[in-house]
């Protein structure tokens, strides 16, 4: 009996090492069969143009893991979202950062042969196909308009500031989302989505003023990055040929309706100052 029992133990125990080395492989097969299950994903260089924060997720209110530098060469490992690369530094480190190419680009030539991967403009959110403008009815009150779409855009003072916000909702706005709403509401004139649209849209459907001089209240007006405070920066530029960044309405008097930061407070009032006017480049009417 106890022959038996012997017998039968030692079956069991060879029959539950063969189980686990086949569900269980050690050491170098384990890791191959480990990486044939990884999903590959051809990785591009980036290049940062500006002091920008790394996140723990594709999310603006996760946790920042810290600040890349501009210059600093990344390795672009996947589009997570519209709006946030995954991306992994040279020390190694992996996270997340925006697509927004005021504050990284893909480096010519980089990659394996993949397209680059696409990015939406600054503060501008959808690159989705925009519906056919509208224009408002033959005899309309221009003014009477324009104030409809100013007050429209007071109600939302302090409206918090998210880059890429959703263009169906009002909870949060980026500077286009913000201009694009309340035309929208106010006014029935559905604009494009981001600002660069916006600025070839004016371009298209009116005229463009260089002059800040020439402004009248109720305009959009465009902006290029900031280069800081020395007016060298901005010498010599060709405000046609400059990146758009940042659009507002001009209030007359001085003074923009937009949103820009969170940190400034979302949507906003502010003076037309000389650090705005610097970076200026061209503003025009909606309305014809």
């Amino acid at each position: 009996m106890i022959n038996i029992k012997r017998s039968l133990l030692g079956c069991l125990l060879v029959s539950a090492a063969v189980s686990a080395a086949i569900i269980l492989p050690a050491g170098p097969k384990a890791e191959a069969a480990s990486v044939i299950t990884q999903k590959s994903v051809a990785s591009q260089t980036g290049v940062i143009q500006g002091s920008v924060k790394l996140r723990d997720k594709p999310s603006m209110s996760s946790e920042v893991l810290g600040y890349l530098k501009n210059g600093e060469e990344v390795t672009i490992l996947e589009k997570s979202t519209t709006y946030f690369y995954k991306i992994k530094t040279s020390t190694g480190k992996v996270g997340y950062t925006s697509t927004a190419d005021q504050y990284i680009t893909v480096k010519s030539g980089s990659g394996t042969g993949s397209s680059s991967p696409s990015r939406p403009d600054n503060g501008s959110g959808s690159n989705a196909v925009n519906p056919a403008p509208v224009t408002p009815p033959a005899g309309s009150n221009a003014n009477a308009i324009i104030e409809q779409v100013i007050q429209t855009g007071m109600k939302y003072l302090g409206t918090p500031y998210e880059y890429g916000s959703d263009r169906n909702q009002t909870n949060t706005f980026d500077c286009s989302a913000f201009t694009r709403q309340i035309f929208k509401e106010a006014a029935k004139i559905v604009l494009p989505a981001d600002s660069r649209q916006q600025g070839t849209w004016i371009k298209e459907h009116g005229d463009a003023v260089y002059n800040v001089d020439n402004l009248k209240r109720g305009d959009l007006v465009f902006f290029k990055n900031y280069e800081g405070s020395n007016v060298s920066s901005y010498q010599g530029i060709n405000p046609d040929q400059e990146r758009i960044t940042h659009v507002a309405v001009y209030l007359g008097d001085g003074k923009l309706l937009h949103t820009y930061s969170e940190k400034a407070g979302g949507v906003v009032v502010t003076d037309f100052s000389n650090a705005w006017k610097l970076r200026f480049l061209y503003g025009g009417s909606v309305l014809k």
